[in-house]
């Protein structure tokens, strides 16, 4: 890199649902020899994202909170390209795009300040949709030129992305442009320049989030929007032509705001007045409203008219109203008469007492679920807890569970007026969220594999899957339960919505650290464990392009491999309940058992020596227990390839790696399970992916969720090196 280089690209902002992590690599993967890279990392997960590309890039890391405007100062501060680009961690890059621009910028005379680009725009649903302005720009051409020679230029999108600012420019102009409003310093950047240029190349990706997954937008929030268009509109003073298009822009943008909705009404009348008055106040002599339906609005924003504006806008949605109806009758053709129940019950109080529990697609009491219900049972006894079960499931509860069968009257009465509802998957779409119900996903492990949108880019992992329905599910959850910080930030990038986050740990992992000697002796005598034999939990993961579960191991031959003294547990996927079972005439001698119905399987864990797995999350809560753990991965690449990862397991594996069976044979039967280099492995592991848990994950939801104590009064998490796992199988011999 040149000691001065051409462009600096200023990367600001929070690694918000993990788009920081796809824009570096961009970057990174295409190295430019006169273009420098500074990320001003907001928080942990920005830093530790950033600092994998060191010393490639500057890392300047900022704590979490820190606004766009002090993060992007702070970057400027290290900057010493003579252009600056400002890139948000969310947004993107399209490749090539620093390239495209230097050769752009080394075009320029140095009397040009701003250079403009054009952008695509990518939501969770499409990427690099066409933005509107790159007719704008292609019309401007490639001289430069002032604002005021070419005005209809502030009706660009305001995205300071496509604004390349001059480093100098910057620097004279720093107090205007350090602004958390980013559409103001788009504008003011803009209005600002002696002279600007054009690059009508797509140069920047505008990533929309999901308008769920931020904050709802404050009354000062939507009171600055008037505001900062007067304080432009001030800028632009004595620039006639300048002042005529930004009128517009702003009028424009006051009723879309208001338009789209989302105001409280005291809100919206506020704001529909301030509106009106800077309308008045600021419209240009000799201006002209257009005509039509435009020209009606802005004339009853002119005069103030809230109600006739409402008026207005009803009689506007009475067509888009009737198709709407038409739509419902037909769906509502084939309405049963548990939807006039579930209706009916709706519209009774919410029992404040009651609460709905559910797993794995109503299979019966288990996963964290059971855990919280459990605790609720000692903390809060007044709160009736109800399950959701299947009829064929419901013959093997507990005693004396209450419960309700998917589709009686019952069942819809419940889900209608219970205050809480928890469920490790997520309720039917039909299920309505009260605005006084509470719904808690527990979820049920740590995530290797994509989950939620990642999906989308995996057709195996994504047949079927309606993703708006998702997320109009996921939109229902109020708390999120998260066993670490991995699974807490993959939760915000798979699920984005306005859910809160407990980082707790695993209700169900609690047992890991409350069970005793006496419990362990008790399963294995269960199963059949004699004392002093070694139990090898076999526990595959479901793979999305199989269509059911033929073990990829000859267990058989295993077991003779590993002698009379180990006893081989194995367990399939709950994908494949019911399914016949791949084991049948394997057991011989109580070598190897089938507990692939047995539960709970955290008992299973509790009771084996060594756990053997693929890619189930079965590794990540079995961790917990500081037990050897092998991975066999014998076709880690086709998995890897449909499925989709969020990290390489063979590289971040908790034990030793086989790729094949005799791999996994020689392991077992040497010391290679459970050697220094195994146990060097599960510390890191363990690590990363045991944070949380520590055995009050399930106190501290119901003390959160249930109780309504805050989170300075909740048990704080033990430091890893302060817990104490249950003891290992021979210790509780």
């Amino acid at each position: 890199m040149p000691e001065t280089p051409v462009l600096s690209v200023i990367v600001h902002g929070p690694n918000t649902q993990d788009h920081l992590t796809g824009l570096l690599d961009s970057l990174d993967a295409h190295p430019l020899p006169d273009t420098e890279v500074i990320v001003a990392a907001v928080g942990a997960w920005a830093r530790e994202t950033a600092e994998r590309h060191t010393p490639a890039f500057q890392v300047v890391p900022l704590p979490d909170g820190t606004s766009d405007a002090e993060a992007r100062a702070a970057g400027a501060a290290r900057a010493s390209g003579r252009w600056l680009h400002f890139v948000h961690a969310k947004d993107g890059l399209p490749a090539g795009a620093p390239h495209t621009v230097t050769e752009r910028l080394a075009e320029l005379p140095e009397a040009v300040d701003v250079l403009l680009l054009d952008h695509v725009r990518s939501t969770w649903q499409a990427s690099a949709l066409p933005s509107r302005d790159g007719p704008l720009l292609a019309r401007a051409g490639r001289a430069d030129l002032t604002l005021d020679e070419r005005a209809s230029l502030l009706r660009l999108t305001p995205l300071l992305g496509t604004r390349v600012v001059r480093a100098g420019f910057w620097r004279t102009h720093e107090r205007l442009l350090t602004t958390d409003d980013e559409p103001f310093a788009a504008y003011a950047a803009l209005l600002l320049a002696d002279r600007v240029a054009c690059l009508p190349h797509p140069a920047y990706e505008d990533r929309r989030l999901r308008p769920e997954s931020l904050p709802p937008l404050t009354a000062r929030e939507y009171y600055a929007l008037v505001d900062r268009y007067e304080t432009l509109l001030d800028l632009a003073r004595g620039r006639p032509a300048t002042h005529a298009v930004l009128y517009t822009v702003m009028v424009r943008d006051c009723l879309r705001t208001f338009a789209r909705g989302g105001m409280p009404d005291p809100v919206a009348r506020e704001f529909f007045r301030r509106a009106s008055l800077a309308a008045l106040r600021r419209r240009p002599d000799g201006y002209q409203r257009p005509a039509g339906l435009e020209g009606i609005r802005r004339s009853l924003l002119e005069e103030g008219a809230y109600t006739r504006y409402r008026a207005f806008q009803v009689a506007n949605r009475t067509r888009r109203a009737v198709r709407s109806a038409v739509r419902t009758r037909r769906r509502q053709a084939g309405v049963k008469v548990r939807d006039h129940q579930y209706r009916q019950a709706l519209s009774r109080p919410v029992d404040p007492d009651l609460a709905v529990f559910s797993a794995y697609w109503d299979r019966g009491v288990a996963c964290n679920p059971a855990a919280i219900a459990a605790k609720l049972a000692e903390l809060a006894p007044r709160i009736h807890p109800v399950w959701v079960v299947t009829a064929k499931n419901a013959v093997l509860l507990p005693p004396g569970t209450d419960h309700v069968v998917p589709g009686t009257r019952r069942y819809w009465e419940v889900l209608a007026r219970a205050k809480y509802l928890v469920n490790n998957v997520n309720f039917p779409g039909a299920v309505v969220k009260r605005p006084d119900a509470v719904h808690v996903q527990t979820h049920h492990g740590t995530p290797l594999k994509r989950m939620g949108l990642d999906q989308m880019q995996f057709p195996a992992a994504a047949q079927g899957m309606d993703f708006r329905a998702l997320l109009e599910r996921v939109d229902k959850w109020d708390y999120s339960v998260s066993a670490n910080s991995h699974t807490t930030r993959m939760w915000e990038r798979a699920y984005p919505a306005r859910y809160v986050s407990l980082d707790y740990g695993y209700p169900r992992n609690d047992v890991y650290y409350t069970a005793g000697a006496q419990d362990i002796r008790a399963i294995r005598e269960r199963l059949g464990i004699a004392p002093g034999r070694r139990a090898v939990l076999y526990a595959p993961t479901h793979r999305d392009y199989e269509a059911g579960w033929t073990p990829r191991l000859d267990l058989a031959a295993l077991a003779d491999r590993l002698g009379e003294d180990t006893v081989l547990l194995v367990r399939g996927h709950y994908f494949y309940a019911g399914a016949a079972s791949p084991l049948t005439g394997l057991r011989r001698t109580g070598r190897i058992l089938d507990v692939s119905s047995y539960d709970p399987v955290e008992e299973l864990c509790l009771a084996a020596d060594v756990l053997v797995t693929d890619y189930s999350s079965i590794m990540f809560d079995y961790a917990n227990l500081d037990r050897p753990i092998v991975i066999h991965a014998d076709d880690w690449e086709t998995y890897r390839t449909t499925r989709g990862v969020y990290f390489d397991l063979m590289a971040e594996a908790p034990g030793p790696v086989a790729r094949a069976q005799e791999e996994l044979a020689e392991i077992l039967t040497t010391d290679a399970w459970r050697d220094e280099g195994a146990a060097k492995a599960r510390a890191a592991f363990r690590r990363r992916f045991c944070e949380y848990d520590d055995g009050r994950a399930a106190e501290r939801v119901v003390r959160r969720v249930f109780l309504g104590q805050d989170e300075e009064s909740l048990p704080p998490v033990l430091p890893l090196d302060a817990r104490t796992p249950a003891p290992s199988p021979q210790e509780a011999v």
